[in-house]
């Protein structure tokens, strides 16, 4: 069960990866906590991968998918594993495609969770963080107890400056451009999904469930 999931900033997807990998038992993998993991040992992958960081650079397409293909080789992905924060783009998606097809694999599931940007806007300046602890609420959806307040250590819940509906357009609009032409891609390969992202959290999450156990 190899999955990729879609959709904008805000969509939901951390979330509903979250309910797959706690339902499957299969790994989230993560762009960040592999280049910073590739950082820390010094493998050669993630020497050339701190060359360009260093300089300031973006870590070239290919260099990011060997260090990905990589991490998918590792025992704990052999019953699969969720793609988070890549592909970004088209280039890194064929680049993905063409490095999965030399092992003899590809990915099953590419779950795109859909949502107009009027309601990603609108979810999203109801978030509420907790200075403390990091918790989060959400102003109607997982109101605190105490407006305000955290639930868990009485820190103070802020508005981050990610979810500003100034930044969050910004955000949607990058998204836009870049990302959301992977829908088309994986449509192109059979394998996309679109499940609605308005369905709250279980009717979401019983979508992308019937897709999995199909």
């Amino acid at each position: 069960m190899k999955i990729i999931m879609l959709g904008a900033p805000g969509a939901g997807k951390g979330t509903h990866a979250k309910g797959i990998v706690e339902k499957y038992k299969i790994p989230t993998i993560s762009t960040g906590d592999i280049f910073r993991q590739n950082i820390k040992d010094g493998t050669e992958l993630g020497k050339k991968a701190k060359s360009y960081m260093d300089a300031g650079d973006l870590v070239p397409d290919e260099l990011v998918c060997d260090l990905v293909v990589d991490r998918l080789e590792k025992d704990d992905c052999k019953n699969g594993y969720i793609l988070d924060g890549f592909p970004r783009t088209i280039p890194q998606a064929e680049a993905l495609t063409a490095a999965l097809k030399e092992k003899g694999t590809a990915i099953d599931y590419a779950i795109d969770i859909e949502m107009t940007d009027e309601a990603i806007v609108e979810r999203m300046a109801g978030r509420r963080v907790c200075a403390k602890c990091g918790a989060t609420f959400h102003t109607v959806n997982i109101p605190p107890k105490q407006e305000g307040i955290c639930d868990n250590c009485g820190g103070e819940l802020q508005l981050r400056d990610d979810d500003k509906p100034e930044t969050v357009k910004k955000r949607l609009a990058v998204y836009h451009e870049q990302t959301a032409p992977l829908i088309e891609y994986y449509k192109n390969q059979g394998i996309l999904h679109e499940i609605d992202g308005s369905l709250g959290l279980e009717g979401t999450g019983a979508e992308i469930s019937k897709v999995l156990d199909a």
